[in-house]
Order: C-alpha cells, then sequence, then structure tokens
C-alpha cells in the first residue's frame, strides 16, 4: 500500500517569494514498511510543516555564515518539534574538500566533522587535529572490511556498519587497538538495491551481532530515496530504533535535515550546505 505523494506543498508560498524549490518530494513514497504506524502520515505531514518553517526562519537570517544559518535552522526545527537543539550533533561533511575549505569552520568552533572515506581522512585530519584540539570525526561513508583497523584508529563514530563480516572485521580492530568507536547500524531504508545499508528483516540478527561481540551500537543511520519526501523513510528508521531500544538516529543531510531533526534525528550529515556544491554527489 502506498503513501500518497507529499500532501503539503509550499509552492504558492514560494511562487510569491519567487523561489523555485528543489524537486525532491514530487515522486511518491512506494514502500510497503512506510506510513504503516499509528499516527504515522499524520506526525509525517506535521514534521514537513515545522520543516518548512523552520527554513524560512533560518532564510531570513542570509547574511549569516553558511555554518550560522545551518546552526539556526537546526535549533528551530528543534524547537518546533519541541526538543532541544544541544541534542542534535550537525556533523559536517568535509568529503572532497581540502583543508583550506575546512578550516574556517574549525576556526569559528566547530569540531565535529564526518568523512566517507578512509584514506582521504587520513590525509588531512591528523595535521588538523594536532592544530585543532577537540575534533570529533565520524565516517559516513561505506567501510570495506579490510580497513576496519585504519577506521577503528582513525574515527570516533562509524555510522556504515551493515553486514556481519564488517561487525567481526569491527570488533576485533576494538579489541587489538584498545579503542572503540561508537557504531551506527546502516540501514538500506528505502530497499535500494544500489545502495548499502543491512536490510530491513535482517536488522534484529545483525544489532544482535553487533551486541554480542562487544560493539558500542549508539544507533540507526540511513539515506532515504532521492526526489522522494523523505519524512516518511526518517519516521520509519525512528520507529525502528525504538523497537531495538536506540537512541541514536544518523540522519538528514543538506536538503532535508530539518525534517529529519523533527522526527528525532540525533545526528545530521551535512555537506554542500556548509562547503558549496562538489564535482560528485553532496551529501
Amino acid at each position: 500500500m502506498a503513501i500518497g505523494a507529499r500532501q503539503i506543498t509550499m509552492a504558492e508560498d514560494d511562487a510569491r517569494a519567487g523561489r523555485k524549490r528543489p524537486q525532491r518530494g514530487d515522486r511518491v513514497v512506494r514502500h510497503a514498511r512506510v506510513g504503516h504506524q499509528p499516527g504515522g502520515a499524520h506526525r509525517v505531514q506535521i514534521a514537513v510543516q515545522i520543516a518548512h518553517g523552520a527554513a524560512i526562519a533560518a532564510r531570513m537570517t542570509e547574511t549569516n555564515s553558511p555554518l550560522d544559518t545551518t546552526r539556526a535552522q537546526i535549533a528551530q526545527a528543534a524547537k518546533l518539534a519541541g526538543r532541544k537543539p544541544g541534542d542534535v550533533t550537525l556533523i559536517a561533511v568535509s568529503k572532497t574538500h581540502a583543508a583550506a575549505a575546512i578550516r574556517p569552520l574549525l576556526d569559528a568552533g566547530h569540531r565535529v566533522f564526518g568523512e566517507n572515506r578512509v584514506q582521504e581522512a587520513a590525509t588531512k585530519w591528523p595535521e588538523l587535529r594536532a592544530a585543532y584540539p577537540g575534533v570529533e570525526l565520524h565516517l559516513v561513508g561505506q567501510l570495506q572490511s579490510n580497513k576496519a583497523d585504519e577506521a577503528v584508529a582513525l574515527f570516533d563514530a562509524i555510522h556504515s556498519v551493515d553486514r556481519p563480516s564488517l561487525v567481526d572485521a569491527l570488533a576485533k580492530a576494538m579489541d587489538k587497538a584498545g579503542r572503540r568507536p561508537a557504531c551506527f547500524v546502516q540501514v538500506n531504508i528505502g530497499e535500494e538495491a544500489q545502495k548499502g545499508g543491512c536490510a530491513i528483516p535482517d536488522l534484529p540478527a545483525l544489532i544482535d551481532q553487533a551486541r554480542a561481540v562487544g560493539l558500542p551500537v549508539a544507533g540507526l543511520m540511513c539515506v532515504p530515496p532521492a526526489d522522494i519526501e523523505p519524512a516518511p523513510y526518517f519516521a520509519l528508521l525512528a520507529k525502528l530504533a525504538r523497537d531495538h531500544g536506540l537512541d541514536g538516529l544518523s540522519m538528514g543531510m543538506s536538503a532535508d535535515y530539518s525534517t529529519a531533526v523533527t522526527l528525532g534525528a540525533t545526528h545530521v550529515r551535512v555537506g554542500s550546505a556548509l562547503f558549496g556544491a562538489r564535482a560528485s554527489a553532496t551529501a
């Protein structure tokens, strides 16, 4: 059974303001699991409304830096959803960006960053960490099992735990290194063949395995399908986390982090909104 396409549209408001909205949200959500929760559709609609209000509030401060604007939008979305802004961690995804582009955020006091690749992080961050104490580094991209040792040594959190072989590799690496980065289990929330993540039916067994071998499972992570209203997928991830007694929700990127915050995100992974567009795919 399908949920209809986005029910709440701001087209008239955007037309009056002379804005062109992104196309995300125009496609119909067709997913057997999405929306089949008590009050789920109503919560999703309210979340979309709240997120739009937060976006308008943030745009009113256009003289702010991208970092200030992003923080303001997160705070506004959290406030409107009855949450504390401090409960949301902004991960500045600096993948493909050189140290020169990262330093302005560090100089502004931001200390939580994300990278997609172990090799890239290893070339940039040792020097930056030496110059800016207190940096917290998150791996937000896919991880090969043979890179587990390097990932455990370099990162403070790993957001892409998605298969039994990686769980075993990380457990061995953590035991060897004597450090245990927080782990988020990545869920293939849209059941997309081209994306990483654990299939939803396999999630209970993977979480049980991770806990049994001593991985510090902090929560769940997802990347919803592109060009579809993301709120139902965020709501589904939040339900899965509750079902498994997990508090952490790594969800929301540059195009949809306000919506994610309204639906419980504890970590948002924001790249292009902070650093500008890249030649490669943006976060």
